[in-house]
């Protein structure tokens, strides 16, 4: 599916892409006052203001006060900017602590509920991402997201899965049934209920149980 964020056009990724430095005269007749993070930032505030189908260079320029080539000092192209804003959309997330090696379930210090709480509570900041962004679930279909934050949030929830004891096929079948969940819940996201989403999520958690070896998952209240 074509988005507003994808022109149809092959294109690698903001992450994948190294900019050369420019030349030092270069460098000093760059608009002042202006760095890529504070470009990042401004982006995620027009996008939440107006929306994706609504977001240009020249929108987001009015609003730094500067003109839209000036941008272009600090980003090559509009794709890449909207990659660099969702990931730092998905910098938001509170990620959990690694569990305490050989302690049952992964139970991490302070948190008898071990991996089903834990990823019950990545799930549920990922679902207020979700909602606070409504542009972030089209582009992270549009995006390869591979952006340090991302990264992030995709090695704690491979950290879960390794708490469940789950190995071989049943371990990909879990990955695959959590991110789908996750990611599937973003267009119905704002129409859901949140009491919905977490029976869903309680049913998810449970077949996951199901498969787990004996003993790696603890016991519920």
């Amino acid at each position: 599916m074509v988005t507003a964020a994808d022109s149809g056009e092959t294109r690698t990724s903001v992450w994948l892409t190294a900019r050369p430095a420019a030349p030092a005269r270069r460098r000093s007749e760059a608009p002042s006052g202006l760095d890529r993070e504070r470009i990042t930032a401004a982006t995620v505030r027009l996008l939440d203001a107006e929306g994706l189908a609504r977001f240009s260079m020249r929108r987001l320029a009015a609003g730094l006060g500067v003109t839209a080539m000036s941008l272009y000092w600090y980003v090559d192209t509009k794709q890449d900017l909207l990659e660099l804003a969702l990931d730092s959309a998905l910098g938001e997330l509170r990620l959990p602590a690694a569990a305490t090696e050989g302690a049952p379930g992964g139970a991490v210090e302070g948190d008898e509920a071990g991996w089903p709480g834990r990823l019950q509570t990545l799930a549920r900041g990922y679902r207020r991402v979700l909602a606070d962004h409504p542009w972030v679930a089209p582009l992270t279909a549009a995006y390869p997201n591979i952006g340090p934050h991302a990264r992030a949030f995709d090695a704690a929830l491979q950290r879960l899965l390794d708490a469940t004891g789950l190995v071989d096929a049943a371990r990909t079948g879990a990955h695959l049934a959590v991110s789908q969940f996750l990611h599937g819940c973003g267009g119905t996201v704002r129409r859901a209920p949140e009491g919905d989403f977490c029976l869903a999520l309680d049913v998810l958690i449970a077949g996951i149980e199901a498969k787990a070896p004996a003993g790696r998952a603890p016991a519920r209240p």
